[in-house]
């Protein structure tokens, strides 16, 4: 089983592509909390040049009451991580972690409802990209 799911855009600028999977998270009840920008980090950091890439940490707050009520110590995997990087100019891989592949290693049953209905909601909106 995959971890991920992705997309990959084409003739779309990087800054355009964080713009939209953003749009699309939030027609799905989702919010951005976190954006990591990696390329500025490791520049900052690490005085290297990496190629752009952004982690979205998006919460979907309804769901994760629920998982946070069925599992106290499930906010360590919380929100859930969502990649946009540049692959070529102009060449953009939008990418969201599976919930049901990362709740597998929980082994809460009460979790995997709650797992599938936020797999189905990120696969929406990379779908709709």
């Amino acid at each position: 089983m995959d971890y991920y799911f992705s997309k990959i855009l084409n003739n779309i600028t990087f800054s355009n592509a964080v713009e939209k999977i953003s749009q699309e998270l939030q027609k799905e009840g989702f919010g951005v909390l976190t954006e990591i920008d990696i390329t500025s980090t490791f520049k900052k950091k690490l005085d290297v040049d990496f190629y752009n890439y952004k982690i979205l940490g998006a919460c979907h707050p309804t769901y994760a009451y629920k998982a946070l009520m069925a599992e106290n110590k499930i906010g360590t995997m919380l929100p859930c991580n969502v990649i946009v990087q540049e692959q070529k100019h102009g060449i953009i891989e939008v990418s969201a972690v599976d919930p049901v592949a990362s709740m597998q290693a929980v082994m809460n049953k009460s979790l995997a409802p709650i797992a599938i209905e936020i797999r189905d909601k990120l696969k929406k909106v990379i779908d709709n990209l």
